[in-house]
């Protein structure tokens, strides 16, 4: 077990391996670890990647790993979960620049095989229905990246009544839009849609890691983990797959109450 971190198992969800790490340090790390475990096992594997602050660290550490040699990247393909609408690509606020910048760019993997929703789309919805079509084309996803948010959204599938399946495109809560106000000059300037892989599209990945990190997290992490599965909470949806790690720091972890040492 990497320095900082320990594994914690849970009765209930014996699907679930959750590690706990010292500092978001460890947790970009080990999740880092994760990924690239599946690259090397799989050279060609499809990746589902997220945006937002908790993955940079982790793309860091690919990028690290990749320019050691002890990852490579030149026959993945990935799909990333989501963009906001309407953007224009090379907007310094869209995903797909975020993407570029953080991880494509450092990394050897193709940029043709990187796809992010085109959130400057003239037909929204039907590049929510190429979306899924292209990733159930590519075989699937075989390892899913997910941060969450305050309120347990996954990707941009917020709160609802039920849990919405297909890629679709999503009116953003007042939450979000606050939390992510950081990243523009104004709260104005957040766009108030996106497009987003829905829970569906997301369920179907063959194994899932979820990341998070801080206290602001720890209640998101706690209902998604120990109360019970909720469209409110769509990331609780994730005690039914077959495959999950969670990494999150202490901080994160600091509500849990069902979790052991393993």
């Amino acid at each position: 077990m990497a320095s900082g971190v320990k594994a914690y198992s849970n009765g209930k969800n014996k699907n679930i391996r959750l590690y706990v790490c010292k500092d978001y340090e460890a947790l970009s790390k080990k999740a880092a670890l994760i990924v690239a475990a599946q690259v090397n096992t799989k050279p060609e594997s499809v990746l589902g990647l997220a945006t937002g602050s908790s993955p940079v660290g982790m793309y860091k550490e690919l990028i690290k790993l990749c320019k050691e040699g002890s990852v490579d990247f030149s026959k993945v393909c990935s799909y990333n979960l989501d963009e906001y609408f309407p953007i224009e690509p090379t907007n310094d606020q869209s995903y797909r620049y975020f993407m570029n910048e953080n991880l494509f760019y450092g990394i050897n993997i193709p940029l043709d095989c990187t796809h992010v929703p085109k959130g400057n789309a003239a037909d929204i919805k039907k590049e929510a229905a190429d979306y899924d079509r292209a990733v159930a084309n590519a075989g699937g996803i075989d390892l899913q990246v997910l941060g969450i948010g305050g309120n347990g959204h996954i990707g941009f599938n917020e709160p609802t009544d039920t849990f919405i399946l297909p890629t679709h495109v999503v009116d953003l809560k007042e939450d979000t839009i606050k939390a992510n106000a950081r990243f523009f000059a104004s709260i104005d300037d957040v766009p108030k849609r996106a497009i987003s892989m829905g829970i569906g599209t997301i369920f179907a990945a063959h194994s899932i890691v979820l990341i998070a990190s801080g206290k602001a997290k720890a209640k998101a992490i706690k209902d998604t983990l120990e109360a019970n599965v909720n469209p409110q909470v769509p990331a609780s949806i994730l005690q039914l797959h077959q495959n999950v790690y969670v990494v999150i720091d202490e901080e994160a972890a600091s509500l849990l109450n069902e979790y052991k040492p393993e």
